[in-house]
């Protein structure tokens, strides 16, 4: 289900913002003290001591006790000796995080589009932080007379759609588990209409329409005060000269959300 668009932007870009030293740091210190955590728990499930492994692994018990706790920088081959000691293979991948370094010039004016139409019970809370998701929320809406939570995703293209979904799936579920146990939490997937998007809507209509049976026009209604909120929805939003509008319905065409 991937969908091709134009190749990323060059460090020339203007946009373009690499990470500096402090977070490069920072994401270091952090993923060495979760391996760390990794080690600690399967060597105690294993019932094994650090000596026993240390000796496997033929690494000094001090080294091991200082990739514990995060203090080390183990090479992979350290990493994969204490592994196969552990009876534990082991993974590197990358995980989708808060979203590209590129700075994507049409989400800033659909999220502000959004908000602008938001009637004064809702409360708006832009680039929430949802760290057991590994990643940030665009935009997280609140009604609290009813006590209803929309976790907002605000895409411009549609590089590849089950990434998309999942993303937001595991946002809106980590944000359900912040709340209260009486929330009604719920997605909501806004998209710029474009020629690419509505067609990548009409090719995977099934899907869409199963992940967000809400329709545009009742979540407009309940944005604007004027109804109960639909559940899971997709907006769309017409972007142009660097300001959006939000539409009413998908154009004609997309059946995704009427």
């Amino acid at each position: 289900m991937r969908v091709e668009g134009d190749a990323a932007p060059s460090s020339r870009d203007p946009a373009w913002r690499g990470p500096g030293p402090r977070e490069i740091r920072h994401r270091g210190t952090e993923l060495r003290r979760w391996i760390g955590r990794q080690v600690f728990e399967a060597r105690a499930e294993a019932g094994l001591t650090q000596a026993r492994v240390a000796r496997c692994a033929r690494i000094t018990q001090s080294y091991l006790a200082r990739i514990e706790i995060g203090s080390a920088r183990p090479s992979l081959d350290v990493l994969i000796a204490i592994g196969a000691c552990l009876g534990a293979d082991l993974s590197i991948r990358y995980f989708a995080g808060p979203g590209p370094r590129l700075h994507d010039r049409f989400q800033a004016p659909m999220v502000e589009a959004l908000i602008r139409e938001l009637a004064s019970e809702w409360r708006a809370q832009p680039e929430v932080p949802v760290p057991a998701a590994r990643g940030v929320i665009d935009l997280v809406l609140r009604r609290p007379a009813d006590d209803t939570v929309v976790a907002c995703e605000c895409h411009s293209e549609l590089r590849r759609l089950e990434l998309v979904l999942r993303r937001l799936a595991e946002k809106t579920e980590a944000l359900r588990g912040r709340e209260t146990s009486s929330a009604n939490v719920s997605g909501l997937l806004l998209l710029r209409s474009t020629a690419a998007t509505r067609a990548v809507a009409r090719a995977y209509q099934a899907t869409l329409a199963a992940a967000f049976p809400g329709s545009a026009a009742d979540s407009l209604l309940a944005l604007r005060g004027d109804a109960a909120w639909p559940g899971p929805a997709i907006l769309w939003a017409r972007v142009e000269g660097g300001r959006a509008v939000v539409l009413e319905r998908p154009l004609r065409g997309v059946a995704v959300s009427r």
